[in-house]
């Protein structure tokens, strides 16, 4: 998994950019519609149990379709379709639609995975269990192609013919143009470090197994809670960002997530402390999908045209998405060499410091867009 992670991330780095640079120049609905059509074709190849080669083949078309066909599309149809007023709302309907759709995709897949192996999972094979996962790629597989041919007939956003002109000018000025903006580069470092305490989520499970010694089932219910908690975060910050500035909750958000982790981080939190354990990580996961929600909702007040909207977001994604890099690694390391509680320290002490770094580029993103 390691190597085929890898591949994709490869790929999806210099997608970022140039897809970005795609998504100013063609309409969103069918860039997203190719790009889900076409990562749906890849499920099928899946299905087959390919090689290893073909797998890390398979994942650098993924990195691909998903990111150069699909990133800056999705996110410049999520502003035009937000229009001025309502950013916020059209941001954390979109990060909070994709938690509930991951959530129920996640509870559909184990389902369909339940129903097709015949017999329990301990004394299942690995043919056995290998012919009902793949059930579960198809069906996944299935729905990502029917949502995207609606997609290609349904979804009509489309710029104004001023933004098309702009759009349609030479990349490369574009992404200088882009460059040269100070909100773009404040933008890499606010999605960087909310990124990084994304990435922190994926531990909440192993800190309820590490140090609070919740069993196997319980520490699981950890992250299917985070699942479920994420859509009414994303959505109640996004109506309360156009009620005021998204820079302003994106602001207490990184204060709430610094808290959260300097609690975490303080060793206070201990087996048999199981009601802080639960509001600790309740303040941590609020503080990180407030600002997950609302970064790119921010473009707006950052001055940054609609019609580079693409590029602007392939140039920020490029360095804001880096902890998908360094973060498995960074956590990985600490998490092993100080086994139990002195480790996950260690993890939200650097989390602290990105919380802190978060909140002066805010700071200053909503100095310069005043």
């Amino acid at each position: 998994m390691g190597s085929l992670l890898s591949v994709y991330g490869m790929v999806a780095l210099f997608s970022y950019i140039f897809g970005g640079t795609l998504a100013d120049r063609f309409l969103p609905g069918k860039l997203i519609s190719i790009s889900l059509v076409t990562t749906a074709f890849g499920g099928l190849i899946l299905a087959t149990y390919p090689s290893l080669f073909i797998l890390q083949i398979l994942y650098g078309y993924w990195g691909f379709t998903t990111v150069f066909l699909f990133w800056g599309a999705m996110i410049k149809g999520t502003r035009l379709w937000g229009g001025t007023k309502n950013q916020g709302q059209a941001f954390g309907f979109l990060d909070g639609g994709r938690g509930i759709v991951a959530a129920l995709m996640g509870s559909i897949g184990v389902f369909i995975y339940s129903v097709f192996l015949e017999v329990n999972l301990q004394d299942a094979s690995i043919i056995e269990r290998q012919d009902a996962f793949r059930y579960v790629i198809l069906f996944a597989s299935f729905m990502i192609a029917i949502v995207g041919i609606i997609i290609y007939f349904k979804l009509n956003i489309k710029p104004e013919e001023k933004q098309i002109r702009i759009s349609s000018s030479h990349s490369f000025k574009n992404i200088i143009a882009v460059l040269k903006l100070e909100s773009v580069w404040l933008l890499m470092l606010i999605i960087l470090c909310a990124y990084f305490g994304y990435k922190v989520t994926d531990i909440y499970s192993l800190y309820a197994s590490d140090v609070m010694n919740f069993n196997e089932i319980e520490s699981a219910n950890i992250s299917s809670l985070q699942l479920y908690l994420r859509p009414f975060a994303c959505i109640l910050f996004g109506f309360l960002a156009d009620r005021s500035r998204s820079t302003f909750w994106i602001i207490i958000g990184f204060l709430v997530m610094l808290l959260g982790s300097i609690i975490f981080a303080s060793g206070v939190v201990k087996s048999s402390l199981n009601i802080l354990f639960f509001i600790s990580l309740f303040i941590l996961a609020v503080g990180t999908y407030s600002i997950r929600a609302l970064y790119f909702a921010i473009l707006q007040e950052g001055n940054i045209s609609i019609a580079l909207t693409g590029t602007a977001v392939g140039v920020i994604s490029l360095t804001g998405y880096t902890p998908d890099i360094f973060a498995g690694p960074l956590m990985g390391y600490y998490l092993d060499k100080f086994p139990g509680l002195l480790g996950h320290q260690y993890v939200f002490i650097y989390l602290a410091g990105f919380s802190v770094l978060g909140l002066f580029c805010t700071l200053r993103f909503a100095k310069i867009s005043n």
